[in-house]
C-alpha cells in the first residue's frame, strides 16, 4: 500500500518565513558587510529580531518567549540564510 502525505504551511507559518525572509533581505544583508568591516554589534537589527519575535521563539511566553512551534523556527533560521 502506498500512502502520500502532504505537508503544508499554516497560514501562521507562512506569514513567519515572510517576515523572516524580508527582514534578511532588507535590514541584514544590506548592511552586513559595513557592520563586519567595522566589527560592530548589531543591536538595531537584534532588537528588531526580538519586537518581531524570533529571539526566544520556542520559550514559552510565560518566560518572555514567542511560544512558537518547531517549524516556525526552522522557517526563520532557513530564511535567514539564503
Amino acid at each position: 500500500m502506498l500512502l502520500i502525505m502532504h505537508f503544508q504551511l499554516s497560514e501562521e507559518h507562512l506569514m513567519i518565513q515572510k517576515a523572516a525572509r524580508d527582514f534578511a533581505r532588507n535590514r541584514m544583508f544590506t548592511r552586513g558587510h559595513k557592520r563586519d568591516e567595522h566589527q560592530k554589534f548589531p543591536k538595531e537589527q537584534i532588537l528588531k529580531l526580538a519586537e518581531l519575535g524570533f529571539m526566544g521563539m520556542m520559550v514559552d511566553p510565560a518566560y518572555g518567549g514567542s511560544g512558537m512551534d518547531t517549524v516556525s523556527y526552522v522557517l526563520a533560521m532557513e530564511r535567514s540564510v539564503k
